[in-house]
């Protein structure tokens, strides 16, 4: 038996047209390349889609490709990821579903357990539980079950999660793999990583995006991946990786942005940039100049006409250096202050008791003379306000 085990296409999910593109062209050439390895199915494990409604350009393109698979004999079997996912329980995977391009895994949810149905594949049992945004199907993990006989079967668990083994310190909701039914393959996606481990001698695989889905994953990773699994008589793991496109990655320091575009440009004009991903990643603390001095549209207008195929950027790392300013200001200056603001006062809070803000001001500013005690100077304090406000304190 041969499978396939995609996640995280995120189709759809690039605003710029041309990484849209790319995105899509992964996903077609993942496609051909689980035809020519003549798979018997292909799992998806969640976020095929990077919204729970993507446009109709990416829906057609998406329905093509998996009309595509159903007439080359491959079967899919999908869960929703935390993009795909819909509260209502209603996304287009139900489309594509009912089109009879796929079968999504099912599941009968009671008060204190979750029973995973199979979709059976041969000998083949496979269970799935979507994904949901801020990892809120966790504590719905650990009430899964499963009725069938474990020993009678190959079961496959197809999951979009965090497990604890991914996780490790970092504070978000994840799940030991251990608390799960018993499985001989973990089908994992909702972690954009690439990453094999054995748990109790079965693999358990996140097979990573199949296409990066921002900046840092261009930057880690540079390209998408897939997994083939060959099941004879053992559990044999191939990664399948997509190349389209050559990463280009400059990473600039600036402290004068003044300067900043040029220096950026002249970095540029060293290397070979044509149809490459170019990725500008600029730090530093900044002593002259602030971030808007760096010209993009200038950098933009230079990688034109290298002919590159798509240009990014990243300055969450480019601050601005603090400076400490100390107001000095003469009495007469600070007394123009306060008549300023009490004049605005006066005319946003129109009242009869604004004519005392003045003296107000001036019993409050008495200070306490050497060798008073507290006492005396709380009496004459409370003395002179008692006066202005006639009453008695």
């Amino acid at each position: 038996m041969k499978f396939a085990h995609l996640s995280d296409c995120h189709l759809g999910g690039w605003r710029q047209p041309e990484l849209q593109q790319l995105n899509l062209e992964s996903f077609k050439i993942a496609v051909d390349s689980c035809i020519e390895e003549q798979v018997e199915f292909m799992l998806f494990a969640g976020d095929l889609f990077d919204s729970a409604f993507p446009s109709i350009e990416i829906l057609k393109e998406t329905f093509a490709q998996f009309k595509k698979i159903k007439d080359a004999g491959i079967k899919s079997y999908v869960i929703a990821g935390s993009h795909d996912y819909s509260v209502s329980g209603k996304s287009f995977l139900d489309v594509l579903e009912k089109a009879g391009f796929c079968e999504i895994c099912k599941f009968n949810k009671q008060e204190d357990k979750i029973i995973l149905k199979p979709i059976i594949h041969k000998s083949y049992y496979i269970y799935g539980y979507p994904g949901r945004k801020s990892g809120l199907e966790v504590p719905d993990l650990k009430k899964i079950q499963i009725n069938e006989p474990y020993e009678n079967n190959f079961r496959i668990l197809m999951l979009h999660t965090t497990i604890k083994e991914v996780a490790k310190n970092l504070p978000i909701d994840s799940i030991d793999l251990k608390e799960l039914p018993k499985a001989d393959y973990y089908a994992l996606g909702h972690i954009h990583i690439n990453f094999e481990k054995e748990i109790n001698e079965k693999p358990a695989v996140y097979s990573g995006p199949l296409f990066p889905n921002n900046f840092k994953e261009f930057e880690e990773l540079n390209h998408g991946s897939f997994y083939i699994i060959d099941i004879e008589g053992y559990t044999k793991i191939t990664k399948k990786e997509i190349k389209l496109k050559e990463i280009e990655l400059i990473n600039i320091e600036l402290e004068n942005s003044l300067i900043g575009t040029q220096k950026i440009i002249s970095e540029l004009e060293k290397r070979d940039l044509k149809d490459k991903i170019i990725l500008l990643r600029i730090s530093g603390t900044l002593k002259k100049g602030k971030p808007s001095d760096i010209k993009f549209q200038e950098i933009q207008d230079f990688l034109k006409k290298q002919q590159i195929y798509s240009f990014l950027k990243n300055t969450a790392k480019l601050e601005v250096e603090q400076q400490e300013f100390q107001m000095n200001l003469q009495e007469s200056e600070m007394e123009k202050v306060e008549e300023t603001l009490i004049q605005n006062y006066k005319k946003e809070n129109p009242s009869n008791f604004n004519r005392l803000i003045p003296e107000l001001i001036k019993s409050l500013t008495i200070e306490k003379q050497e060798g008073e005690k507290n006492t005396i100077f709380e009496q004459r304090l409370f003395s002179g306000l008692s006066k202005l406000l006639r009453i008695k304190l």
